[in-house]
């Protein structure tokens, strides 16, 4: 069976939001660590629903601090968990409320093979392991600066932010499709290139576009003119910019890659 043919992975995200806010550009102020620009979570939660259908989300942090944050995460559908401030719970209570519900999860949820920690501090290593124990997969992600390696190494795959925020090397395609369709393919593209990542092997085309309706689930190639997806994958074939054939058991369209 090809790599992109496997089952896919039900992935639970938990985001330690204050570690990974503050890792985007730590400053002083006023003696304290302040946090720099807000960490694009969209962004990372598109490179994880590349891996696997994810179907928990759940944030820590004491959200006065990062009120601005609120309303774009609750777009994401991710639970905000509030932590009090630190000055009355002590320094680990995001900490430890992550790690009891990931336990949880781990032990209640059987369906969940797959454990996203959105953080780079080492006090998770003992939960990674633990996971690991219990036959779970787990990804970390973190900022370069702010991740430990001690965090980094005991994870099975460690994705650090700054590496997600550089354009993919996807085609140019701004000269032969219309403009009107340029977002349709600036996402499959992506996607091509994402899948790739994750597997040396071709992708299926029901693949494909079941990653890119986890990435947009209003997408539908049927509002950019296609008749069908397949429609799509032969027409940028036809243009040169990735390589498609016929599978022979199924009949369905497959993407070898892009072209050289």
């Amino acid at each position: 069976m090809n790599a992109t043919d496997m089952p896919q992975s039900s992935i639970a995200v938990l985001i330690d939001y204050e570690n990974l806010a503050l890792g985007t550009g730590k400053r002083k102020k006023n003696g304290h660590q302040e946090p720099g620009p807000l960490p694009d979570v969209k962004l990372i939660m598109e490179r994880l629903v590349d891996k696997g259908r994810i179907t928990a989300k759940r944030a820590y942090c004491d959200w006065q601090r990062f009120s601005d944050a609120i309303t774009p995460l609750h777009e994401l559908g991710i639970e905000l968990i509030e932590i009090p401030d630190r000055a009355f719970t002590g320094k680990n209570s995001a900490d430890i409320r992550l790690a009891v519900d990931a336990m949880e999860i781990c032990l209640t949820k059987d369906h969940i093979d797959t454990f996203a920690i959105l953080s780079g501090d080492s006090d998770f290593s003992p939960l990674v392991a633990k996971l690991k124990e219990f036959g779970k997969t787990v990804i970390g992600v973190g900022m370069k600066e702010a991740t430990s390696t001690l965090l980094a190494e005991v994870c099975d795959e460690f994705v650090f932010y700054e590496d997600l925020t550089r354009g993919p090397g996807t085609p140019d395609f701004s000269a032969k499709v219309p403009k009107e369709n340029w977002e349709c393919y600036q996402l499959l593209f992506e996607t091509i290139d994402a899948m790739q990542r994750e597997n040396d092997g071709f992708i299926l085309a029901s693949r494909l576009k079941d990653t890119i309706r986890r990435k947009r689930p209003q997408f539908s190639e049927g509002s950019f003119g296609y008749r069908s997806f397949t429609a799509l994958l032969r027409e940028a074939a036809k243009l040169g910019f990735i390589e498609i054939h016929q599978d022979p058991k199924s009949g369905t369209a497959v993407v070898d890659g892009f072209c050289e």
